[in-house]
């Protein structure tokens, strides 16, 4: 009798030892060598086929649980085969590497294939509610309304281990026939993968500058509606044509581009955000820079900043020009996210020059001034009360954001600062998420100016994402 156990005992473990090789062969067999990858597969499901009879001979020697072990992990080995065949997703994307690269959750999806057609996307609908009146009591005219605001696609296609294309395409407002919709590409680039850690693109990118115009899909951050300071500052989603690097060294991540800059004309007293040229027929001078440097000393906690400057061109207006409006951009932030924990803060300036011979050329006057300089920054917290409970896919977050922007802190000498411009915005609100990939926020929103001619407002959030 101890005879035969050992005799099944050393059967067993021969048997195991084969199932290891070949589970560490179906893993990395095709590292080095992708030319021959059909024949590798071909022989792997040769052997597994050989390693199947085996079994099948040896039913009657070995103990019925330890032969259902076995082929629970032959089946694995057959399942790793089988998504090799069908280049199936089979490369884990690390957070750390998802950041370096600048893109979300569902943006990086193609990033996870091996190779062929990736397939993503996100939208959000929100619900506004306003009062009938502002803190003055003037009538608010705002009228409540419901909108399906955006509806994202992401497509990628990877055409090998270096070479990938990404792109996401934006559907607005649900419809482009009632002159408020439009599809718009956000960004469409190459991406080059020198290594893991190093990547060269062009194309049509994304500015890798603040929290959200890089990682702005609905359950990647707290609040029904975007921060001010990230909308009218830093103008998100803003995204221009050039080309340049993304990487990380160790803890530090780090994005750099040389690509168009601003139309000039387009800026306004309430922000820059109508100066973009989003990479449609866009004028060019000379290229502007933007850099961005993020360190994550321990997991969760993240500080860094980012720095935009270039020339924006003056074109479009009734008057011929050739000036040019040097624009600055900085910001910087800090974000600590773990233990159920969400904060973050956030600061960020514009400085422009030339604003007096701006203003006459789009003919702004008075309290119309555009900015020399704009400063905005806000302060937020969250906590997942389901943070502490294990195996839990749901989360229920309240949060409370605080932010102060100023788009004309300084104004060329003989014009006006408007005080409806300088605004302070209390956010108060929770979101739940069922699944990660869904979200649902609720929010009150406390809208002062300086003017006192703030309109509250109320706020349902509705967002997915895939």
């Amino acid at each position: 009798m101890i005879i035969k156990i050992k005799e099944e005992n050393v059967i067993l473990a021969r048997l195991s030892f084969v199932v290891l090789v070949f589970v560490l062969l179906a893993s990395f067999a095709f590292a080095d060598d992708p030319v021959s990858e059909q024949d590798q597969i071909k022989k792997l499901e040769k052997k597994i086929e050989d390693l199947q009879k085996q079994l099948d001979s040896m039913k009657q020697q070995v103990p019925s649980a330890d032969l259902e072990e076995i082929r629970r992990q032959l089946n694995v080995v057959a399942q790793e085969v089988e998504k090799l065949r069908s280049g199936e997703e089979e490369v884990v994307l690390e957070e750390s590497q998802r950041r370096s690269l600048g893109l979300g959750p569902s943006a990086a999806s193609i990033y996870t294939k091996k190779q062929g057609v990736s397939l993503a996307g996100y939208g959000e609908m929100l619900y506004e509610n306003f009062p009938e009146e502002t803190d003055a009591g003037t009538p608010s005219g705002r009228t409540d309304q419901i909108d399906f605001l955006r509806a994202i696609v992401y497509v990628g296609y990877r055409f090998n281990d270096r070479f990938l294309f990404n792109s996401e395409i934006e559907y607005e407002h649900a419809s482009t026939g009632e002159g408020i919709g439009e599809v718009s590409v956000e960004f469409a680039h190459i991406d080059y993968r020198l290594n893991d850690d190093l990547t060269l693109r062009g194309g049509l990118v994304l500015i890798p500058m603040g929290f959200l115009n890089e990682f702005h899909e609905p359950n990647v951050f707290l609040g029904a509606r975007r921060p001010l300071t990230e909308s009218v500052i830093i103008p998100s989603t803003w995204r221009e044509n050039g080309f340049g690097i993304a990487g990380r060294k160790g803890v530090v991540d780090y994005r750099a581009y040389l690509l168009n800059g601003f139309n000039a004309a387009g800026f306004l007293s309430s922000g820059l955000r109508d100066g973009r040229q989003n990479g449609a027929r866009a004028k060019l001078d000379s290229p502007s820079f933007v850099g961005r440097v993020d360190v994550t000393p321990a997991p969760g906690f993240l500080f860094g900043g980012s720095f935009y400057g270039g020339d924006s061109v003056v074109f479009g207006t009734s008057v011929p020009t050739d000036l040019n409006v040097p624009t600055i951009i900085g910001e910087g932030h800090v974000e600590y996210r773990r233990s159920g924990w969400d904060l973050r803060a956030l600061y960020a300036q514009a400085s422009l020059d030339h604003v007096e011979e701006l203003n006459a050329v789009i003919g702004a006057t008075g309290n119309l001034s555009v900015g020399e300089s704009l400063t905005g920054g806000y302060l937020q917290a969250g906590y997942n009360l389901l943070a502490r409970r294990e195996n839990e896919i749901r989360s229920v977050t309240p949060y409370f954001r605080f932010e102060k922007v100023n788009t004309q802190s300084s104004v060329p000498s003989g014009f006006l600062k408007n005080p409806a411009r300088d605004q302070t915005v209390w956010t108060f609100g929770a979101e739940f998420s069922p699944i990660y990939n869904i979200v649902i926020k609720a929010d009150y929103q406390n809208v002062d100016n300086e003017a006192d001619t703030g309109t509250n407002q109320f706020n349902l959030l509705l967002g997915y994402s895939f």
